[in-house]
């Protein structure tokens, strides 16, 4: 680490504070569901999320590979250009996070590496087979796979509980989730750490401290372990909201189906060197199980506005990522200059954010959207059943008799 300069330094603390959003930022993939539910107390569940973020980190360097020596040609890659990019996808993070939407972080970093690439050597510095095969074809792929799984799985747990008593069929569905949700924040870990010691890497790449192709250093594999388990403690309860409230209801049994598909898949991909979307993956097996219950329904205004994000991700964090490869190239005081910005930004960003606070003491609070004044309405005229007919329609008075006549 004796030949790491300032703005290599400066690189590799920006890429821990990306790795820390993304931890915020994709708590609610883990423990939405498992929160909603009641199967765990918020604290608790980031607690245990944050732990098993850590642990997994350790457990695969195969994702870091892909970024580290797949996306880009390492030999047009500068410091600059690798700071330009966390840059673009810090800014679409916390973006993401203040409304609330569960939008990709893996996403927001691969579209800032290669908005900042192409502003600096070109769309030759690119490998558009990595793209499409790695991140395009898994960010399509993987939602529907988990959601397809977390569907039938969660009509199979109904089906198995029909003739069982609720309450305690629940209360076994809970004690699942909160394995299930271990095993997501065990898939996490080994998925979205390693996109940052990836970027960390590639980054020593270019600054001629470690060869190209090299496995990440183990003092890098620790700090992003951290630092995304420092994020997922922090926890990202807006989007915990809109995940585990916005999107559906769900009961224990759809919870722990939409949890254990979703770490079924992202487990796989981590083995094969996808580096797919854990928010695309989550967000799937929830609105998937919440199709598998029977009357189960998906908001889809919230779903439409969720998909608007996923599409604009990429290019979003790309376009910011080539804007401030632009004025880093201009010298130290460019790259002073976006510092300045990516601070000042992100600052306002969190005072904007404290105008409504939502934290773990009302994550499970619900606004109540549009839609509901039409239920009322449906409601009020709908006629009651036969039995609450005689309390809801007072009977005919009994005509009065008549007065005795007055001489």
């Amino acid at each position: 680490m004796e030949h790491i300069t300032l703005l290599l330094a400066i690189v590799i603390v920006t890429a821990l504070v990306f790795d820390f959003t993304n931890g915020f930022h994709d708590t609610a993939n883990a423990m939405a569901t498992t929160i909603s539910t009641g199967a765990l107390k918020p604290k608790t569940a980031v607690a245990m999320s944050a732990v098993l973020n850590l642990v997994g980190a350790f457990l695969s360097v195969e994702v870091a590979k892909t970024i580290s020596s797949g996306l880009v040609d390492e030999s047009g890659i500068t410091p600059e250009v690798i700071f330009a990019a966390l840059v673009g996808a810090i800014l679409w993070n916390l973006l993401t996070w203040l409304v609330g939407l569960p939008s990709s972080s893996s996403h927001a970093l691969m579209g800032g590496l290669i908005g900042a690439t192409v502003a600096s050597v070109g769309f030759g510095g690119v490998n558009g087979g990595v793209v499409v095969t790695k991140v395009l074809i898994p960010a399509v792929a993987a939602p529907v796979v988990a959601g397809l799984a977390a569907m039938l799985a969660a009509r199979l747990t109904y089906k198995i509980g029909k003739n069982t008593d609720p309450k305690a069929t629940a209360k076994g569905y809970r004690a699942g989730q909160i394995a299930s949700a271990g095993l997501v924040s065990l898939a996490h870990g080994t998925n979205d750490a390693q996109k940052t010691m990836g970027i960390i890497t590639l980054a020593l790449v270019a600054g001629n401290v470690v060869a190209p192709g090299s496995n990440p250093p183990l003092w890098v594999i620790v700090s992003a372990g951290v630092a995304i388990a420092l994020g997922t403690y922090l926890g990202g309860w807006r989007i915990i909201r809109t995940m585990g409230k916005g999107l559906t209801d769900l009961q224990p049994q759809q919870g722990f189906a939409a949890q254990t598909s979703a770490a079924s898949v992202i487990l796989a991909s981590s083995n094969l060197g996808f580096s797919l979307s854990t928010t695309h993956s989550c967000s799937g097996a929830v609105m998937g199980a919440g199709l598998g219950r029977k009357g189960g329904v998906v908001r889809w205004s919230t779903a439409t506005r969720m998909f608007v994000a996923w599409g604009l991700t990429l290019p979003a964090a790309g376009l910011v990522a080539a804007a401030s490869e632009y004025v880093t190239k201009q010298g130290d005081w460019g790259v002073a200059a976006v510092a300045v910005f990516l601070v000042a930004s992100c600052v306002a960003i969190w005072f904007i954010s404290r105008r409504q606070v939502v934290d773990h003491t009302n994550v499970n609070d619900v606004e109540e959207e549009p839609a509901g004044v039409v239920t009322t309405a449906i409601a009020a005229v709908t006629p009651p059943p036969a039995g609450e007919l005689k309390a809801t329609i007072p009977a005919p008075a009994e005509p009065e008799s008549p007065r005795p006549a007055t001489v």
